[in-house]
């Protein structure tokens, strides 16, 4: 007896083959899968995108730097005092010269540096200073009336105070040992001395003692570089100037008060027959002037009288 083995009922898709029509499963499976893959290809940049990326971007599409002002602002107006050199321009000789004595007066130790740092006076520029004392003299002097009267003497007092005080400052730096050069304490001696002529001649004869003392003075100066003249080649430097009769006549037109240098030309160079031949011939009435032409040309000493026995 066979028996029947009853077959389960197999419905139509699963007689199919699988590999030709899979599950629904797997094919969703399958789907998802190659889905994420190409979307991570998408996320995932190539090597042209990479390199299209670097960090050197193109010219066209790199970003240029700001523009930067090199250019400093400018402050606004506001006002400043004047640097040290700008404000010394704007000063003249004589605002530059009361600076410079407050501050002597307030720092002492100054003054020195000040005096040897300053360049050594010239007898131009000393004369240059007495003259604008003498000019200042001149100025203050009353229109019209008595120029030597005690009224006159009052206006003019301060200025001519000014001038002699600067002309006993000036006259010692000019002399030795502080001047060496006879030729500089000389030529300033000669102006000096023209600078006394010209003083008033005061009709009160107090007024006439700074006249009379600056005279006095200026005999002292001539005689103390005449004898320090003599000590270097036998004074032969104030000959050769001419010196002893540009003396000779400081001394006529002060009345007689240089005599005190005048003897010492005739005792430190009266060898060279200057002073000795000046007082022979004045008592003849020859110009002093004619001796220098005697010693010039040999002919001096040939009308004088020779002289016999013992020197």
């Amino acid at each position: 007896m066979s028996s029947i083995i009853a077959t389960p009922a197999l419905f139509p898709h699963q007689h199919q083959d699988p590999r030709l029509s899979p599950s629904h499963p797997m094919s969703y499976s399958l789907s998802t899968s190659a889905s994420r893959k190409r979307k991570a290809e998408d996320e995932e940049p190539s090597a042209d995108d990479r390199m299209s990326t670097s960090p050197s971007p193109s010219l066209h599409q790199r970003a240029l730097p700001a523009h930067r002002n090199t250019k400093r602002p400018r402050a606004g107006a506001t006002g400043r005092p004047l640097s040290l050199p700008r404000l010394l321009e704007t000063l003249d000789a004589d605002s530059l010269r009361n600076v410079l004595q407050t501050i002597c007066q307030r720092h002492p130790g100054l003054g020195t540096e000040i005096e040897q740092t300053a360049p050594r006076p010239s007898v131009a520029s000393a004369l240059i200073v007495l003259k604008q004392y003498e000019s200042a003299l001149r100025a203050t002097f009353p229109f019209g009336g008595n120029q030597s009267s005690d009224y006159a003497y009052n206006r003019v007092r301060p200025a001519l105070v000014n001038l002699l005080d600067a002309l006993a400052d000036f006259t010692p730096h000019f002399l030795p040992p502080h001047e060496s050069q006879a030729s500089q304490s000389l030529s300033f001696l000669d102006s000096a001395t023209d600078i006394i002529h010209h003083l008033p001649d005061w009709s009160t004869f107090q007024h006439r003692l700074h006249k009379q003392n600056a005279y006095e003075e200026i005999s002292k100066a001539w005689t103390l570089v005449i004898q320090e003249a003599a000590k270097r080649a036998g004074g032969i430097h104030v000959q050769y100037g001419g010196w002893d009769q540009k003396l000779a006549k400081h001394n006529q037109h002060s009345g007689g008060k240089l005599q005190e240098a005048v003897d010492a030309m005739s005792n430190h160079l009266g060898w060279m027959g200057s002073q000795p031949s000046t007082q022979q011939h004045a008592g003849r009435g020859i110009d002093p002037s004619s001796v220098r032409q005697e010693l010039l040309s040999g002919t001096y000493g040939s009308n004088l009288p020779v002289r016999v026995g013992p020197w």
